[in-house]
């Protein structure tokens, strides 16, 4: 009879065990999910982040009146600012202006169809 009531001890253990095993089990497993999900997002978020294709505040006109907006994207030497606006960097803009570019860059206007390219320039305008 004792032998009896000692393997219906063992067995209610090892009911009690079970579950607590499968409660673990569901905890480790929902743990790991959201872990996962964490680092997938964290991820997606570094590979956009050298992909934004806009300017920060850092890049805009503190006054638009005062110069262009192409001066000021030249003044800030900002590469990533400088390939989103123009296709390549810094250095490469250089190169090209060193290279015999800079002449044409500088003084020839680009064309527009209402002023004549031929007209003298009015830069107070």
């Amino acid at each position: 009879m004792d032998d009896i009531i000692y393997q219906y001890h063992m067995l209610q253990n090892e009911i009690e065990m079970e579950a607590i095993d499968e409660e673990e089990s569901a905890l480790i497993v929902a743990a790991v999910v959201l872990v996962g999900a964490e680092q997938t997002r964290q991820e997606r978020i570094n590979r956009r982040q050298p992909q934004r294709l806009y300017l920060c505040r850092t890049q805009l006109l503190p006054n638009p009146r005062l110069s262009t907006p192409w001066q000021t994207l030249f003044a800030s030497q900002n590469d990533q600012a400088f390939i989103t606006t123009m296709g390549f960097d810094m250095d490469t803009f250089t190169f090209m202006l060193t290279s015999g570019f800079a002449e044409h860059w500088y003084h020839t206007p680009i064309p527009r169809d209402d002023i004549s390219q031929y007209a003298n320039p009015r830069i107070e305008r």
